[in-house]
């Protein structure tokens, strides 16, 4: 025969826990007259199949029609006596606040920097929040289920998340361009974050109590990493792969011209100006991009002396034919040249 409960508290100071059911295992059976004690800090949530059924604050309670009305619909349909034992659970709620909790970005944000470097930064940041259960019985419905035991360590990753993406949604709308804009509004970035996440926090019964950003901090960016997030097309990888083969090249001539190629400082300089313009014109996009893809591309196989280098842009050259950013009688012409390199 089930136990009913006469008397039911937890009196554990759930430094940890949020929510802890009793009983842990099985349905609770309660009656009409059954006593809850609820500690300061706690609410007690009854639940009978899934839904609520009342939620008690702070003090001595006990179980009536009054205050669980449900039980009178129960009583009517003849589920239960009003002396006959029903089923229900309890999950006992830790209502402080958990002050100082830590989180921190798990994936890069992405921000767009036109015109500088690659066109795109990625960046970390960490920082703390404090949050409380505001609502105990959406909290409970929304997380708990059937577990016994329900700790901050099991919501944590949650809240983590929630907070990073509100961070990266506020920089793709605010765009500051660079990290040193987004530094210098550092207060209204807090602030916008705050207004974002207390929404989502509300939703699932919690309530944001603070929240702060340690730091915004730049990571390292490359277009190996742009190109697997989906920031960058085929068409501009491949321009990149270029540019390094160029920028590799120039770097080997010791910042002079290609003496094994018998050329001066002149020549060295000018391919400088090729890299850099090369450089601004991959940010571009349409014929313009791949027009300068294709005359960078020519401007190297001038140039280029090393074989790993040549290599590396022939392989760029059989993706943007496949791509459809050069033409047929372009590509011939520029495979021509990098083999020519190659057998030398």
């Amino acid at each position: 025969m089930p136990k009913v409960f006469d008397v039911v508290e937890y009196p554990n100071e759930m430094s940890q826990e949020i929510v802890h059911r009793l009983p842990e295992t099985g349905s609770g059976h309660f009656k009409l007259g059954s006593q809850v004690i609820v500690r300061e800090g706690q609410a007690a949530a009854f639940f009978r199949d899934g839904k609520i059924m009342a939620v008690f604050g702070p003090g001595r309670h006990t179980i009536s029609t009054a205050n669980v009305p449900v039980l009178t619909d129960l009583i009517r349909s003849g589920l239960f006596g009003g002396s006959q034992p029903f089923p229900a659970d309890v999950y006992f709620v830790s209502m402080k606040e958990f002050p100082q909790l830590g989180w921190g970005t798990q994936a890069p944000i992405a921000m767009q920097t036109p015109g500088q470097g690659f066109g795109w930064l990625l960046l970390g940041a960490h920082g703390t929040f404090g949050m409380q259960v505001k609502d105990a019985g959406t909290f409970v419905a929304r997380f708990v289920g059937a577990n016994s035991i329900f700790r901050m360590a099991d919501i944590k990753n949650r809240l983590n998340f929630v907070i990073t993406q509100a961070l990266t949604d506020l920089v793709s709308e605010v765009n500051p361009g660079s990290l040193t804009k987004l530094q210098a509004m550092f207060d209204e970035v807090q602030a916008g974050v705050r207004a974002k996440v207390q929404d989502a926090f509300n939703s699932i019964g919690m309530e944001l109590k603070s929240l702060t950003i340690g730091a915004i901090s730049p990571l390292e960016t490359s277009a190996e990493k742009l190109r697997d997030m989906g920031l960058l097309t085929p068409q501009v990888y491949a321009q990149l792969q270029a540019a390094d083969a160029l920028r590799e090249a120039a770097s080997q001539t010791g910042g002079g011209g290609l003496t094994g190629a018998g050329l001066g400082l002149g020549a060295g300089a000018g391919m400088g100006a090729m890299m850099a313009q090369l450089m601004g014109q991959i940010m571009g996009s349409g014929a313009g991009a791949a027009q300068a893809g294709a005359a960078g591309a020519q401007a190297a196989a001038d140039n280029v002396t090393d074989k790993s280098q040549a290599q590396k842009v022939l392989d760029a050259l059989d993706e943007r034919l496949a791509l459809g950013e050069i033409s047929e009688a372009t590509y011939k012409e520029l495979r021509a040249k990098w083999e020519a390199k190659l057998k030398k």
